[in-house]
């Protein structure tokens, strides 16, 4: 194939995967199979490979997300980014209505409302077609240029759909970013399984992800976006009202709010905020309220702004699902590294379809700042409508017998005298009391918890209960005491047969050959989750590395910057540590990285996703995913048209059958084994 023939294939296959993306991700009306689908995507993918001018910043391929970013670069917005003034009552709406109709005397006003969605305002600009910056609201005049976070979102256009001559020269457009609920759930499910603190609600998540410097890890999380507005505008006209403008937006292929309704009174208005109240929890994204808009552009221009927001648009805000219930007390929880956490102890109340008889209090500001007493009568809703959370204090119905909380001085665990430090990273927030004391008894059982946990080393059997008796009993001080336990002891223990405790040492023997990375997962490092664990896996080939490894070192490795590798050598610094490594080689637990690989080419399997089913002859399930990995794969748990092998042994179950169903690639052993670095 020469270029020019190669230059059109792409061409002809970039624009059919837009289209397709288009109705899958947009439109919800797939016109293909995902089979169909994956055999585009791999010989666009393919040919890119081939003949790598091809690639271009708006291809299909683009969406994995690049190399982390050093910081955001700050942008100007063309026009600024003002907030919304909302409302949760009626007449103040009414009051809204009447403003604006006094501001523009005689004119009949009509109005469109769409659903407030509850994420992150973000301005995307597009020249002659194609993506070419995305940045936050900011301060509404400047915000931080996230371009390469956004690309990673699939249903936002790389380049405009439709007529090439009928792109602007110039298009700035206004939505938000969110987390669709079905998507938190696995992200925080996820982010628990991996010893991670989970996300309080969606828009913290969404947040959170545009907040990373490194695209690769935002490419992992489902987001999506709404865009709903106009604000700079080269080489076209503007559409004379906000309906024909969402459905001018919506003919270069972006994405419109799911619901908008045309009011021409006040009574079509309280009707349709009812009607968007009684659809939205039907809705992917959440959605807090109703934003009401001006229709005619023209006469918002009339109307104009305050300093801080239009005159000509409004949010109406709905009263979230909320419960009144007695706090009884307040009791501290004391985390794996000492953290302590307020948790409010309630009079069981039924909540947004489940009985909530505890809710968090985050931290000791978050007390103050809302003034939450023992007694109180608190009003608690479930953040993000999932996490149940305290919101306020019901203050006419103090009694002056409530009780005002003092933060402890000393560890309720241990007696330890505690301390107090600021969060460290960009997802932690306020002011964190810890407990110095390595010793505490709540530490080494939070501790031990996590390294038996399934995400680490996968110990079979140590639960809470198991892990809690042997901490009391004094058998276990640390996890190397694991190591050494015999079955007298441990069959000892309440509720423990022989059976089980036999059961529990044999997990405990196998997880002395999990690969390196879970070994560092389950050490608890601060800042080290399992995909830090992994890319220090993949850069160097055993723990006594990872030890001698200086900062510029650390830092080489994906997903690492400077605050995670400072912790990773503080933490390998500490002599304490440095005992507890000893002890663990002394019996006989694996250094060594399946997933460093200095022989193979880097990248042979690049890009590629896996899923392993079924019993493979040569190797256990870990070995073939390390294996995959050390040459740039990734394995997933699920199949679904994105991945690219399923790898079938011996008693293979329903992904086997679902692969099929999809047209996935299915690898037996000796195929598998036949990929390589040349793949």
């Amino acid at each position: 194939m020469t270029f020019a023939e190669a230059q059109a294939c792409h061409a002809r296959l970039a624009e059919q995967i837009r289209v397709h993306d288009r109705a899958y991700y947009v439109l919800a009306r797939p016109v293909i199979g995902d089979a169909e689908y994956d055999r585009l995507y791999r010989e666009l993918a393919d040919l890119e490979l081939q003949f790598p001018a091809l690639v271009t910043p708006d291809s299909p391929t683009q969406r994995v997300g690049g190399q982390p970013l050093g910081e955001f670069r700050p942008v100007a917005h063309r026009q600024p980014m003002m907030s919304l003034d909302n409302t949760y009552s009626i007449g103040e709406l009414r009051e809204f209505v009447e403003r604006v109709q006094r501001l523009a005397p005689g004119e009949k006003l009509d109005w469109l409302v769409e659903p407030k969605v509850d994420g992150v305002a973000v301005s995307l600009t597009y020249k002659e077609g194609r993506l070419a910056l995305g940045a936050t609201r900011g301060d509404g005049t400047t915000g931080d240029d996230i371009t390469a976070n956004l690309k990673t979102i699939r249903s936002l256009p790389l380049r405009l759909a439709g007529d090439p001559r009928e792109w602007p020269a110039l298009l700035e457009v206004r939505g938000e970013v969110y987390l669709p609920r079905a998507g938190f759930e696995k992200l925080n499910a996820d982010r628990v399984a991996a010893g991670e603190e989970p996300f309080a609600n969606p828009r913290n998540a969404a947040a959170g992800s545009l907040k990373q410097l490194d695209p690769r890890i935002v490419a992992q999380r489902p987001l999506d976006i709404v865009l709903y507005g106009i604000g700079a505008l080269e080489g076209a006209a503007p559409p004379p009202t906000q309906a024909e403008a969402l459905e001018w937006l919506g003919r270069f292929g972006l994405k419109r709010p799911e619901m908008t309704w045309h009011c021409g009174s006040f009574e079509e208005l309280e009707a349709a905020i009812a009607e968007l109240d009684a659809a939205r929890r039907g809705f992917a994204c959440e959605t807090d309220g109703a934003v009401i808009k001006l229709n005619r552009l023209a006469l918002r221009d009339r109307i104009g702004a305050t300093a801080k927001a239009p005159r000509w648009a409004i949010a109406y805000k709905y009263a979230p699902e909320q419960a009144q219930t007695r706090l009884r007390n307040i009791l501290i929880q004391v985390g794996r590294t000492g953290a302590l956490t307020p948790v409010a102890d309630l009079e069981p109340v039924f909540l947004a379809g489940s009985t909530i008889s505890r809710a968090t209090l985050h931290n000791e500001d978050e007390l103050r700042r809302k003034d939450i007493r023992i007694g109180d009568m608190v009003v608690i809703e479930k953040a993000g409508e999932v996490i149940p959370a305290v919101v306020g204090v019901v203050r006419d119905r103090r009694t002056g017998r409530e009780n005002p909380f003092r933060f402890p001085a000393q560890c309720p665990e241990c007696g330890s005298s505690v301390a107090r430090e600021s969060g460290a990273t960009a997802e932690d927030a306020g002011v964190i009391w810890r407990c110095p004391n390595p010793d505490c008894p709540a530490q080494i059982r939070g501790r031990i918890e996590h390294w038996c946990s399934r995400g680490a080393m996968d110990i079979e059997g140590a639960g809470e209960v198991l892990v809690a008796q042997l901490v009391k009993a004094g058998l276990a001080h640390d996890v190397a005491d694991l190591y050494r336990l015999n079955l007298l002891e441990v069959a000892s223990l309440e509720r423990m047969g022989g059976k089980s405790a036999q059961n529990f040492l044999e997990g405990v023997e196998a997880s002395k050959k999990r690969d390196l990375w879970r070994l560092l997962f389950g050490l608890g490092i601060l800042h080290v989750g399992a995909g830090v664990a992994k890319a220090l896996g993949r850069r160097f080939g055993s723990l006594d590395e990872v030890r001698q490894a200086t900062l510029a070192e650390l830092t080489q490795a994906d997903e690492i910057g400077e605050v995670i590798a400072l912790s990773v050598m503080k933490w390998m610094g500490n002599p304490r540590h440095q005992q507890l490594i000893e002890r663990l080689r002394q019996a006989g637990l694996n250094f060594q990285s399946a997933l460093r690989a200095p022989n193979a080419a880097p990248g042979g399997l690049a890009g590629k996703t896996f899923v392993l089913t079924g019993a493979l002859a040569s190797m256990t399930r870990e070995q073939a995913a390390a294996r995959i990995e050390s040459l740039g794969g990734k394995v997933s748990s699920s199949v679904s048209r994105k991945t690219d092998y399923v790898v079938a042994g011996a008693e293979a179950g329903s992904k086997l059958e679902k692969a099929r169903a999809l047209g996935v690639a299915v690898l037996d052993e000796k195929a598998f084994l036949a990929l390589g670095p040349s793949e």
